[in-house]
């Protein structure tokens, strides 16, 4: 079946009879202006380099050309064929603190950016770079919720990503075991598919160390790498609420502060086979980017979809080599050509 994209543009293959008309009008002309000065024939040796046929020769080949040019144009489909796509990737998990801590700074300084909106900005650069792998996503303070299931959709994961504000979780703390225990029952069962989670925190986990490593073995043990950014300083920072002020020490009536704890990061990304990197660090991202290719990359889905066979490239070439042709075709009789003489008239005896 032959078939155009743009048919519409086949319309302007009207400009050739257009133009074709527009020759020979011009040729009437010409030739009507050389009669008043003489009988043509007279005149023809006066003029011994025009050729009488080669302007018609160049205005054809000029016009041909203009017709595939116009044809290329258009993007003739010869037909339709099937293609398969397959998609390889990795499933990843991100599970993001909210506990109050998130609120405090990522910096020594107290009014600096908070984690929150750091982790944020660096989850958001890293789903951009995630092409054909799928994502889940989940929340942890002093328990883990899922926001959204592994999925392609990028653009909800991103949505949902934004909308994690830790004054939304009553039940504070910061439970990373629990965060680690249900990404890890997030994946799929096919253990073909590479895995990987993205634990994001401040790692400020006072209580239960050891559960948060159990959990970081058992996630090993099933083929999940678990990686490790870490968020805020190693300086103790206040925590800042939305209502003004700063989170008090009940006991203390101090504000309470927090830091970053990379001991701990690092120990749970090491027991996890996984990496730790500092989100204050301008290659961190590229580093997880690094670490999660050492993910095995699996066909995660296959498509099918009908593609036309492009012809245009044969029209445009072929109107290329008529150009190329015109070039060499003057409008000067061939002198070689013309010391042929191709009949002789008999001699009467």
């Amino acid at each position: 079946m032959f078939s155009f994209a743009y048919p519409k543009l086949l319309l302007l293959l009207l400009l050739v009879p257009l133009f074709v008309g527009l020759y020979a009008w011009a040729r009437y002309a010409r030739g009507k202006k050389l009669r008043k000065f003489g009988n043509p024939k007279i005149l023809a040796p006066l003029m011994p380099e025009v050729s009488p046929y080669k302007p018609p020769i160049k205005i054809t080949l000029e016009m041909v050309a203009l017709a595939l040019i116009i044809i290329a144009c258009a993007r003739p489909w010869g037909g339709v064929k099937d293609e398969k796509t397959v998609k390889e990737g990795i499933e990843v998990v991100i599970a993001v603190d909210a506990s109050n801590s998130m609120l405090a700074s990522s910096t020594a300084d107290e009014k600096g950016i908070d984690r929150m909106r750091t982790a944020k900005l660096i989850l958001e650069k890293l789903i951009n770079r995630l092409d054909n792998d799928r994502v889940g996503l989940i929340v942890y303070a002093g328990d883990a919720y899922t926001l959204i299931p592994v999925t392609s959709d990028y653009v909800s994961a991103k949505l949902f990503l934004n909308s994690i504000d830790p004054s939304q979780y009553n039940n504070q703390g910061t439970n990373i075991a629990a965060a680690i225990d249900m990404a890890t029952k997030s994946f799929s069962e096919d253990k073909k598919i590479g895995k990987a989670i993205i634990l994001i925190t401040d790692a400020e986990e006072l209580e239960n160390q050891q559960s948060v490593m159990d959990a970081a073995k058992i996630a090993a043990r099933n083929g999940i790498q678990l990686d490790v950014v870490g968020l805020g300083s190693t300086v103790p920072v206040p925590i800042p609420l939305k209502r003004g002020g700063y989170l008090m020490d009940p006991e203390t009536g101090e504000p309470v502060r927090t830091a970053l704890n990379e001991d701990l990061a690092t120990e749970i990304a090491s027991a996890g086979k996984g990496i730790y990197v500092n989100a204050s660090n301008k290659e961190a991202l590229n580093e997880l980017d690094k670490q999660l290719d050492t993910v095995k990359k699996t066909a995660l889905e296959s498509s099918f979809s009908a593609i036309h066979d492009e012809l245009f490239g044969i029209f445009a070439w072929f109107a290329l080599a008529f150009l190329v042709v015109d070039i060499f075709v003057l409008d000067r009789k061939i002198g070689w050509l013309d010391k042929i003489t191709f009949f002789k008239k008999e001699e009467k005896a």
